[in-house]
C-alpha cells in the first residue's frame, strides 16, 4: 500500500509507469491465483445468515475460496458459458454470491441483478443480455426470489439452466430439519433444466481451469444500472476495468491485513469492485453479514458488536447506514476501526460530524459510477479530507469539467471552481462501448473519450471535486435552471431532517417548482411551516425554495441508499394533477403513474363514467406532462 495524501502523491503514482506498462495481471483468475499464491492461508471472504455478534458464520481462506470460483468457473463452462456468453445470478448477499461474481467473470460475462426487482424487471434485463445460466436462490422462508426468478425465466427463454443455492445450509439444527417442511411454493413454467449450484460444483476440478484463460481484454461484466433514472441500462465491463478498481484499492486504500464489513449488495458495483475486486488485489478479508446487508434483521442494531467481532478495520457505508447507526448507541469495542468509506450519494455534513464523534473515525467519500468500472476519486486516506468534497481522482483517472453539445461536442471548459459537467477518462471507461445498446451510447462522450457522467460539479484549487447536482435533475422554472442540491443542502441542516429529496413538480404556469420531500431523524418532529421557514431562511436563491413540502415517514431509496426521485415524481404528478381536476369539477383522479421509454411520466387517470373527455383535456393540457385513461 503506497500514502496517499494530494494530488502530488497521485501524480508521483502516474509518473512511476503508464497503466499499460504496469505488471499488473491480465486476467482475473491469475489475479486471484497470485493473491492466493501470497496469503493462501489468510481469511478471504465470511458470511454469516444471522446478524447476531456469536451467530454462526462461514469463512473461507484464499485457498478454499480460489477452489470454489475455479469449481464454479468450470461448471458454467460445462454448461455451455465461453468468453462471451453471459452467467447471471439473481441473488442476495451469501457466500455463493462471491463465488459467482468471480467465477461469471472467469468463465464467460457475469450479470449481476438486484433480486429485489419484480420478475418482468429482472426477465427484461435476462434478455437484454442474453444470459444462458441463471444462479438464484432455491425457495426458502420468507423471501420470494425463488418464485420471481421462475417467472422471469419463463420470460427469457434464453437461459437454458438455472442452478439454485440453498441458504439451509447455513443454518443449524433444529432451524435446519424445520425449512424443507415450510420451504414456500411457486409455479415453474420455463423449459430451463433446473440443479443444485452447490452439488454440480463439487462434481468439478477445483485445482485447475478446465480451460484456456488467455490474456484477452474482453467484455467480462455486465451491470445494470439503478440510481435514480429509473429505466436501468446496461454497461459493460472490460477485464482491464475489472482489474484496475482491484489494483486501485490494494495499492492506496486496503492491505492483507485489514478487515472489511460490506453489508453493501454484491449487485452493485460498490461491493463488486472497490470492496471484493480490491480485496481480490490486496489479500484483505471481507465480512458480508446477512443476505440483505444494511437491510437484514438486525444489522444496525448488531453493528457495533459485529465490528468487535470482526475485528473490522474498515466500514464500507453509504449516508442512509451512517444515519441509522447513528440513532444507536457505539456498544461495543471499535478501536480497531481505521476509516469509514462512503459513497453512493452525497454526504450531509452533519452526518459526517456525528459519526466521527460518535466513533472517533473519519469518514473518506468518494465517487463511483457504474458506467466507468466505478471508481473516480477519492477523499485521500492520509491527506485533507474536505467535507462536502468526494476527493481526488484517481491515479490513471482524468477529470475534466465541461460544457457539451447534445452530440458531445465540447463547447467550454471550466475553471477552477466552475460547475459543469463531470466528464471522466480512466482504464474503466470504454469509449464508444458504455452500454450494450448502441444507441445508447450517442452522445455519452465528450471529444469522444471523455464519459460525460451527467453530474455537475466543479474541481477546487487543490484538485479536489466536487459534486454539486445532476444535470437530468435539474428543475427549470420558467426557463431558469435550479440545482436541486442547493434545497437539499439547505433542508438537511435542520437537526430534525435525515434525508431530502428535491425534485420540480409540475406546474401550469411555470413548467416546474421546486417541490421537496423530507425524512426525519427518528424521534425528531418538525411542522412543514417550519420547514418552510427554515427553507426561506438558508436557500439564497428566492427561485429555488420549495413552493411544497412533504414530510414521508421514509423516503423512497435504491439499495444502495440512493433517494429514489422517479418515485417522488411520480408522487408530485398524482397529486398536482389530482388538484388540478378536483379545481376543474371533475371527478376523475390519478389512478397511477408510469414511466414510458418514449413520454417519459405518464399520469393513468380512472374513470367514475361521468368525466367530459374535452373537460379533462383543457385541465391538464396546462401542464407540460402526458396523460391517459387507465381503462
Amino acid at each position: 500500500m503506497t500514502s496517499f495524501a494530494s494530488v502530488a502523491d497521485r501524480n508521483a503514482i502516474e509518473a512511476e509507469a503508464p497503466w499499460e506498462a504496469r505488471a499488473v495481471a491480465k486476467t482475473i483468475y491469475r489475479l486471484l491465483s497470485e493473491t492466493t499464491a501470497r496469503h493462501g492461508a489468510r481469511n478471504a471472504v465470511s458470511f454469516q445468515l444471522t446478524s447476531g455478534p456469536t451467530d454462526r458464520a462461514e469463512t473461507l481462506t484464499w485457498v478454499e475460496f480460489k477452489a470454489q470460483v475455479t469449481q464454479a468457473a468450470n461448471l458454467f463452462r460445462s454448461l455451455g458459458i465461453g468468453p462471451s456468453d453471459v452467467v447471471a445470478y439473481v441473488l442476495p448477499n451469501a457466500t455463493e454470491t462471491a463465488v459467482c461474481l468471480i467465477a461469471g467473470a472467469v468463465a464467460g460475462i457475469v450479470n449481476p441483478v438486484n433480486p429485489l426487482l419484480d420478475a418482468e424487471q429482472i426477465g427484461a434485463i435476462l434478455r437484454e443480455t442474453g444470459a444462458k445460466v441463471v444462479v438464484t436462490l432455491r425457495a426458502f422462508p420468507h423471501t420470494d426470489v425463488a418464485a420471481k426468478v421462475a417467472e422471469a425465466v419463463t420470460l427469457a427463454p434464453g437461459v437454458s439452466t438455472v442452478l439454485e443455492v440453498d441458504l439451509n445450509r447455513y443454518l443449524a439444527p433444529p432451524k435446519a430439519w424445520i425449512v424443507p417442511f415450510i420451504r414456500p411454493k411457486h409455479a415453474v413454467t420455463h423449459k430451463a433444466r433446473v440443479l443444485d449450484f452447490k452439488r454440480e460444483c463439487a462434481r468439478q476440478r477445483s485445482d485447475a481451469l478446465t480451460f484456456d484463460d488467455p490474456e484477452v481484454d474482453r467484455f467480462a461484466a455486465y451491470f445494470h444500472t439503478g440510481g435514480t433514472t429509473g429505466m436501468p441500462k446496461v454497461a459493460q465491463h472490460r477485464v482491464s476495468g475489472m482489474i484496475y478498481n482491484g489494483w486501485i484499492g490494494a495499492r492506496m486504500l486496503f492491505g492483507e491485513r485489514d478487515v472489511l464489513i460490506c453489508p453493501l449488495p454484491l449487485f452493485h458495483v460498490f461491493a463488486a469492485y472497490p470492496i471484493l475486486m480490491s480485496v481480490l488485489s490486496s489479500g484483505a478479508h471481507v465480512v458480508f453479514p446477512t443476505p440483505a446487508g444494511y437491510r437484514g434483521e438486525g444489522v444496525f442494531d448488531n453493528f457495533w458488536k459485529l465490528i468487535e467481532r470482526w475485528g473490522v478495520t474498515f466500514v464500507i457505508t453509504v449516508p442512509t447506514a451512517i444515519a441509522a447507526l447513528m440513532q444507536r448507541p457505539v456498544n461495543a469495542d471499535v478501536s480497531t476501526l481505521k476509516l469509514a468509506l462512503s459513497g453512493s450519494a452525497p454526504l450531509p455534513v452533519e452526518l459526517y460530524r456525528r459519526f466521527e464523534k460518535a466513533t472517533g473515525v473519519t469518514i473518506i467519500e468518494g465517487y463511483g459510477l457504474t458506467e466507468c468500472t466505478c471508481l473516480v476519486s477519492v477523499n485521500p486516506p492520509d491527506g485533507n479530507k474536505k467535507i462536502g468534497s468526494v476527493g481526488i481522482p484517481m491515479p490513471y483517472t482524468h477529470v475534466r469539467i465541461l460544457h457539451s453539445d447534445a452530440s458531445g461536442l465540447v463547447t467550454k471548459e471550466c475553471g477552477t471552481d466552475e460547475i459543469g459537467e463531470i466528464c471522466v477518462a480512466n482504464p474503466g471507461v470504454v469509449p464508444g462501448g458504455t452500454y450494450t445498446e448502441a444507441v445508447k451510447n450517442k452522445g455519452l462522450f465528450a471529444d469522444e473519450f471523455y464519459l460525460r457522467t451527467g453530474d455537475l460539479g466543479r474541481i477546487d484549487g487543490d484538485g479536489y471535486l466536487y459534486i454539486t447536482g445532476r444535470a437530468k435533475d435539474l428543475i427549470i422554472r420558467g426557463g431558469h435552471n435550479i440545482d436541486p442540491a442547493e434545497i437539499e443542502e439547505a433542508l438537511a441542516g435542520h437537526p430534525a431532517v435525515a434525508f431530502v429529496g428535491a425534485i420540480g413538480q409540475p406546474d401550469a404556469f411555470a413548467g416546474e417548482l421546486p417541490c421537496a420531500y423530507v425524512e426525519l431523524v427518528t424521534g425528531a418532529t418538525a411542522t412543514v411551516e417550519e420547514l418552510q421557514a427554515f427553507a426561506a431562511g438558508h436557500i439564497h436563491e428566492r427561485a429555488a425554495v420549495p413552493k411544497y413540502i412533504e414530510v414521508m415517514p421514509e423516503l423512497p431509496k435504491t439499495a444502495v441508499g440512493k433517494v429514489f426521485k422517479p418515485d417522488l415524481r411520480k408522487r408530485a404528478l398524482a397529486r398536482v394533477y389530482d388538484a388540478a381536476l378536483a379545481k376543474g369539477g371533475v371527478e376523475a383522479r390519478v389512478a397511477t403513474v408510469v414511466e414510458d421509454k418514449k413520454r417519459g411520466l405518464v399520469a393513468r387517470l380512472q374513470r367514475t363514467g361521468v368525466e367530459d373527455d374535452a373537460t379533462v383535456r383543457k385541465v391538464l393540457g396546462e401542464f407540460t406532462r402526458p396523460w391517459e385513461w387507465a381503462d
